[in-house]
């Protein structure tokens, strides 16, 4: 397993590999639907997982990032009360993921201690980036808010260039096209990017 696991219980870290299943997911591929039960706990091993929510219209909105090491909170919450999903996670790169069976997650805060640790932890870290994104909407121009996104995105994939479209780009941020088309180009003459095919670099 992923040495960023860093969970101090060994044995907690053999049973996890021995409960789980380990799949690579292609970049773009959908590893959790809107709606869907929630079958498994995924816990990105490589790569980076985006988690997404859309409103009445299929307009989607990204609210976190999983990266190595981490899990969705949402799933395990749903996954333990047997509750449908109300986000959808998607493969931001290509990216290796342990899946936990959902019938398997009480046994595991039953004999895990650490196991609560680690969930509060990323509790913790998931909650101060939803009030970031509320934050964001409610406060900051549209041109502060596309500039951090794709801030975000590079972090995400730890590399400059992000391979997206404008239409992908507006649809992530809940915005049209024609605005974040505007922006990127005024971001582009301020030196902060460089605009190409499909692919946007920051400075």
């Amino acid at each position: 397993m992923n040495n960023q696991l860093t969970f101090p219980n060994k044995e907690m870290i053999s049973q996890l590999t021995e409960l789980g299943e380990t799949r690579i997911f292609k970049k773009g591929e959908t590893i959790l639907n809107e709606h869907a039960y929630i079958r498994s706990l995924p816990i990105v091993t490589r790569g980076s997982i985006k988690v997404m929510q859309s409103d009445d219209d299929h307009r989607e909105m990204l609210l976190y990032y999983i990266q190595p090491g981490e899990t969705c909170i949402m799933s395990f919450l749903g996954g333990l009360h047997r509750e449908k999903s109300k986000v959808k996670a998607i493969a931001e790169e290509e990216s290796e993921v342990l899946l936990i069976p959902a019938e398997r997650m009480q046994e595991l805060v039953q004999r895990f201690p650490e196991w609560i640790g680690y969930i509060f932890r990323i509790y913790h870290k998931r909650f101060e980036e939803l009030l970031s994104v509320v934050n964001e909407v409610s406060f900051k121009k549209m041109d502060e808010r596309l500039l951090h996104f794709l801030k975000k995105k590079s972090e995400a994939t730890g590399s400059s260039e992000i391979n997206i479209t404008h239409e992908q780009l507006a649809n992530e941020m809940g915005t049209a096209r024609v605005v974040v088309s505007r922006l990127l180009k005024q971001m582009e003459n301020e030196g902060l990017i460089e605009l190409g095919r499909n692919k946007i670099i920051l400075m």
